[in-house]
């Protein structure tokens, strides 16, 4: 069989849905999602094998102003990420109006002179569809995509059109990754961002952007069953109080919704520890961003 892959990188301002486009075109959750933006900080790779092809799927951090290290971190990964690719899929709402993260990033793409895909998301939430040839015009007059495609990344409509679209750019070279691989994370780093998926869904305000997870136990024992135990790191002590909740419900919540998607993951038992420390402000040290597991890739 002569094999081809494609590099594609997805990238669009923070909550535009890239991590859950990434998962419906896997086929399977590679990347976590919640309703709160800046959800990725890391480049996750989804990888899809059909066929003679294997497509690889960036999943990128949301382009914004960054106001902190760990910030200017995700940052700087979309842009690298964007770089060297085959093609790149912007993926903005239904809305006419181009924002200064589109432009950025359009003007990313034509100084790098690589092929783009406008892909319109959240197509499911527009009641008259007319309302979509305006968003494509004001696309149309800031950069000559090559191609825009509307798609509910929830529903899978038009999803299937996306990856014949993106099947084009394909070339003929041995696959990237192991047949049968969905993604380049490693376990450890999928069960950190499944609990810190989990503080995304249960937490309020800005307390889980202000928190990281680190694996300080990954052990398997002979009959199958995984032992991990995790450290969530938080810059206040106020927000240990809040975390840990009344009674440790708040925390009990999170590891036992935790604990249900890492046995998914993993396909077999998983017994789960975690425990709360405060590292004051860390999203501002170089050193503890490094340290975290959000290093240049």
């Amino acid at each position: 069989m002569n094999t081809k892959s494609a590099m594609i990188a997805i990238c669009g301002r923070p909550n535009v849905g890239k991590s859950t486009l990434t998962n419906t075109l896997v086929g399977e959750k590679v990347a976590i999602v919640s309703n709160k933006p800046q959800t990725t900080r890391n480049r996750i790779c989804g990888i899809l094998d059909r066929g003679e092809t294997q497509f690889v799927f960036m999943d990128t951090p949301g382009f914004h102003k960054p106001r902190t290290k760990l910030g200017d971190y995700m940052v700087s990964v979309v842009e690298n990420s964007v770089s060297d690719v085959d093609v790149c899929l912007l993926l903005v709402e239904p809305i006419a109006n181009i924002g200064p993260q589109e432009e950025a990033l359009i003007a990313r793409f034509a100084e790098l002179g690589v092929p783009a895909i406008l892909v319109i998301n959240k197509i499911d939430e527009v009641e008259d569809k007319e309302q979509l040839l305006a968003v494509i015009a004001a696309y149309n007059r800031a950069f000559a995509f090559d191609a825009i495609i509307p798609i509910s990344a929830k529903t899978g409509e038009g999803v299937e059109d996306l990856l014949k679209s993106c099947e084009s750019y394909a070339v003929e070279s041995p696959w990237f990754f192991p047949e049968g691989m969905s993604s380049d994370q490693p376990e450890r780093q999928v069960i950190a961002e499944i609990i810190r998926e989990k503080m995304l869904w249960n937490l309020e305000k800005e307390i889980p952007h202000g928190t990281a997870v680190e694996i300080t136990r990954f052990s398997e024992r002979d009959n199958g069953i995984v032992d991990v135990e995790a450290t969530i790191y938080c810059e206040k002590a106020s927000h240990k109080g809040i975390i840990i909740g009344k009674g440790g419900q708040m925390l009990k919540k999170i590891s036992t919704q935790a604990r249900a998607d890492c046995e998914r993951f993993m396909g077999t038992k998983v017994y789960l520890q975690t425990w709360i420390k405060v590292k004051e402000n860390w999203r501002d040290s170089d050193f503890l961003v490094r340290n975290f597991g959000y290093t240049d890739q």
